[in-house]
């Protein structure tokens, strides 16, 4: 299909428009950056283009697309059947992965299978982004159910289940870290003494290598970076920031977050580690941000700031929740656990300032903006259903547009929210709530 794009548009004698596939969690680099060109950065008096909207499951899980086709996971919620008692707090139900055509959003296949939810917070449905592989899916589902699938038809080729074949505790929140696919490796979170991080051979499913042990292995979605000479694999775990040989899983280095000084709290690692420059970058909504160093010459890294624990309030530094940090010009942008926008310098940590452009002067408890880096401006979403158009600077944030296009459906901290990440492709942009399914075009034109 993109080719026939690209004829048609050396025929008219125009340049051809790339077009990025997003086939796995914030993208093609997995770094939240939407490279693509003719982009609006303003939407007409009606709004922008909505393509087609679908009715689907629950779940906060995001889409993954490549190509004409959409991969996504949801929910459907069963009757408990009388004959065969469930133990107490599990929820029936069957998880589902989707296949949809791109162009009008018809489900080309289904994968359904019986997944029975017990003692996980947020019950709604998956978390985690399909990963799209040539002709193979990944997908990783709320209780530990680690599914190769043919791509073309949906049927299984290998599967996994982390609390039956590792005896992994359920994670509070499910399972959530979305898998990371490196070459012939696919890497999961799964959990457990000495099993918290698992590698498998994306092909048979077999187990590569494990390490670490942790008390929770959390939420926060591994990434590969290549530093001091090593493609170091990065890990945050509820204790501390891991670097990892990608081979091996032998521990280069670690540094605590929250540090040993911190006041007891839940460990809440959510967002995906931040790669700028020499810096690497996590935070969390009760520890704060850690700023992190990487040598030039080793694997190994020094802390650079850290920006102490500001619940509820932040008062020296960012407190992210599940917002992406944002890096441009160097700052760091992200948004706080109450819905503030926050500007730091990179190098030192220095609050540049603290805006509400996006949710107002309202707190907004957990308030999250699903956004991507598209160069000149930020497009995102909030977790109000709201699609905006932004444009960042230490001085100011100029909203450039902002149209409601998906109603916010999950009941969360005293407010209704929309929790499933986009996806960014072809000029669209594909996300869900627990009703229905949405593509709105941000093609100039």
């Amino acid at each position: 299909m993109r080719s026939v794009y690209v004829l048609f548009a050396l025929a008219l004698g125009a340049a051809p428009v790339t077009a990025d596939d997003w086939g796995q969690w914030l993208g093609p680099k997995r770094d939240a950056v939407w490279n693509e060109k003719g982009l609006v950065t303003k939407f007409p008096k009606d709004g922008p283009t909505v393509v087609w909207r679908k009715p689907i499951a629950a779940g906060y899980a995001g889409p993954a697309v490549v190509g004409d086709k959409l991969y996504i996971m949801d929910r459907e919620k069963a009757e408990a059947d009388p004959k065969k008692p469930l133990p107490k707090g599990t929820l029936p139900g069957n998880e589902r992965v989707l296949c949809m055509n791109v162009a009008d959003g018809k489900t080309i296949w289904t994968h359904t299978y019986d997944c029975p939810y017990t003692n996980v917070s947020y019950p709604s449905g998956p978390r985690t982004t399909p990963v799209v592989d040539g002709d193979r899916l990944y997908t990783l589902g709320t209780m530990g159910d680690l599914l190769c699938l043919n791509a073309a038809d949906g049927k299984p080729i290998w599967s996994k289940n982390f609390a039956k074949d590792y005896k992994a505790p359920v994670p509070a929140w499910g399972w959530s870290a979305h898998l990371l696919l490196d070459g012939d490796t696919l890497v999961a979170l799964v959990g457990g003494d000495g099993q918290a991080v698992v590698a498998f051979d994306k092909k048979t499913g077999k187990e590569k290598w494990k390490a670490l042990s942790t008390k929770e292995i959390c939420y926060s979605p591994p990434i590969v970076t290549e530093a001091g000479g090593k493609r170091q694999l990065i890990v945050w775990l509820s204790e501390a920031l891991y670097s990892l040989d990608l081979t091996t899983g032998a521990e280069y280095w670690k540094h605590k977050h929250p540090d040993a000084g911190e006041v007891a709290r839940p460990a809440v690692s959510i967002i995906t580690p931040k790669r700028a420059g020499d810096k690497l970058l996590v935070s969390s909504f009760y520890h704060g941000t850690l700023c992190l160093t990487l040598d030039k010459d080793k694997p190994a890294a020094t802390v650079a700031w850290r920006s102490k624990s500001s619940y509820p309030k932040p008062i020296d530094g960012l407190n992210a929740v599940m917002t992406s940090l944002l890096v441009k010009d160097g700052h760091v942008y992200g948004v706080a656990g109450m819905g503030e926008l926050i500007c730091q310098k990179l190098d030192t940590g220095a609050v540049v300032r603290t805006g509400d452009e996006i949710f107002g002067d309202k707190a907004a408890f957990c308030g999250s903006v699903f956004w991507v880096d598209a160069g000149g401006v930020v497009y995102g979403l909030t977790d109000q259903g709201d699609l905006v158009i932004l444009k960042l600077s230490p001085e100011k944030c100029d909203v450039l547009a902002s149209a409601h296009v998906l109603e916010p459906t999950h009941a969360a901290k005293g407010r209704k929210a929309v929790w499933a990440h986009p996806a960014f492709a072809d000029r669209r942009v594909y996300f869900k709530n627990d009703k229905e399914i949405v593509c709105v075009s941000l093609a100039v034109g």
